[in-house]
């Protein structure tokens, strides 16, 4: 990915990579520090995982997945004040040298994802279980203390696994180089390339239906919206009416076509949110363009795994719960897709309606 960055010669049928540290032209003895360049990439690296996790807005207590974000969040900011504390100090004066931080940075980072996929997983399914179901302050101490385990022992295999030494390389004619040995996350490799194969091989039987189903799902969105407006309203409008002769039509209208399967449905709606990302992963992966652990393992990457287990826990619950799940938020519509696949008449949002005649009773009731 970036110049500094090379497969290396000893192992290159494995996932590791040589990563530059310092490099001089032995005539004109010009030496070049490319801690600067690694400073500048974990910083846009930052930034990038606080803006995704803004946008997803998830609360701390919601799933574990949001607390592998928080964490996540958190490892990139210690280890920028560590690579800005070696660079401004430079190779003499620095405590720890760039070569110890990166290449056990490599193997923290790319130690996670498989215990955060696994935990994130288990976590929603038993989240809908009713004998598994504990209060906000008991859920968020038991996912920070399995966070920082997971976290634990990822870097105490690092310290196990990696030994952080510098290599004289003669890299170029006339210039040598000083580099170490950095680790690459085949398993995101796998996963993203996996993942994008399923996608494209389940729409490509249905191409030309797509762009229907998508403006379809498009208007249950907005219809979607406007219900859940309505619903804070206690008194109907006049034009109520118009309304279900409308809501008729657009009946009329959605039995005239075919439906996709459920499965097929969700995973369209995977597919129109994360399908830039995972073709950008792709090609990145078949152009050979190595990247390191530390910065594949981002909030992309965790959003677009939390939206597949969302995703899976949502379709094999569907059948009991229907599309009134307690999932939590996701940037995917799973709610929209499945009415995509199931219709609308059968499900309905409750809508308060104030009823006079019947205060005593009962103030509400559904239509």
């Amino acid at each position: 990915m970036l110049p500094e960055l090379l497969p290396s010669p000893e192992a290159s049928h494995t996932i590791k990579m040589l990563a530059i540290i310092e490099e001089w032209e032995v005539e004109s003895d010009c030496h070049t520090d490319n801690t600067e360049r690694f400073l500048s990439l974990m910083l846009f690296k930052l930034a990038l995982d606080v803006v995704v996790c803004y946008l997803c807005r998830r609360r701390l207590h919601t799933s574990l997945i949001s607390m592998c974000s928080l964490s996540i969040i958190l490892a990139d900011l210690v280890m920028v004040v560590f690579l800005m504390t070696a660079w401004l100090l430079g190779p003499e004066k620095r405590p720890v040298s760039a070569c110890f931080l990166l290449a056990h940075a490599s193997a923290t980072y790319g130690a996670l994802p498989l215990p955060m996929m696994f935990l994130g997983l288990l976590d929603y399914c038993l989240d809908t279980n009713y004998l598994c179901k504990q209060s906000s302050f008991c859920k968020l101490l038991r996912n920070a203390l399995l966070i920082s385990l997971v976290w634990m022992l990822a870097a105490i295999y690092s310290f196990a696994s990696v030994k952080a030494e510098l290599m004289e390389l003669d890299y170029m004619t006339q210039i040598k180089t000083l580099a170490c040995e950095v680790q690459e996350c085949t398993l995101i490799n796998y996963f993203t390339l996996v993942i994008f194969t399923a996608v494209i091989f389940s729409m490509l039987p249905f191409c030309s239906k797509i762009p229907r189903w998508v403006k379809e799902a498009d208007r249950l969105s907005e219809a979607r919206e406007e219900q859940e407006n309505l619903k804070s309203d206690l008194f109907i409008s006049t034009n109520g009416t118009k309304t279900k002769s409308g809501k008729e039509e657009n009946y009329l209208e959605e039995s005239t076509w075919l439906r996709p399967p459920l499965w097929l449905s969700l995973t369209l709606g995977f597919g129109m949110f994360w399908m830039p990302y995972l073709t950008i992963s792709v090609v990145c992966l078949l152009f050979d363009l190595g990247t390191p652990a530390y910065i594949t393992v981002n909030l992309l990457w965790l959003e677009c795994v939390n939206s597949l287990l969302i995703g899976v826990v949502f379709w094999s619950k569907s059948n009991t719960l229907g599309p009134y799940s307690h999932l939590p938020e996701n940037v995917c519509l799973w709610h929209v897709y499945w009415n995509l696949s199931k219709g609308t008449r059968r499900q309905q949002l409750p809508v308060a309606v104030f009823n006079p005649s019947k205060v005593k009773r009962s103030t509400l009731f559904y239509v």
